[in-house]
């Protein structure tokens, strides 16, 4: 069984969640976290049917975010 490890990063100027993977090829974006997840979870497996890989695999998802953050609260 293969094993894919696909990025969720935070992109702060279009407040939105993006997956990217290269190997897969995979590249999905959400303004939700969970909603991406789900997205990725569906999408993979017929990307990499349609590549003539097998669609049977384990995805790791590694996430990052970064945000300034003030004294105040405000982000």
């Amino acid at each position: 069984m293969s094993e894919y490890t696909v990025l969720l990063t935070w992109d702060a100027e279009a407040r939105v969640w993006v997956a990217e993977n290269d190997d897969i090829p995979l590249a999905l974006e959400s303004g939700s976290f969970d909603t991406l997840i789900e997205r990725v979870r569906h999408t993979a497996p017929e990307i990499l049917h349609e590549n003539g890989k097998s669609a049977d695999v384990y995805l790791n998802f590694i996430t990052h975010r970064r945000e300034r953050v003030y004294p105040d609260g405000r982000v």
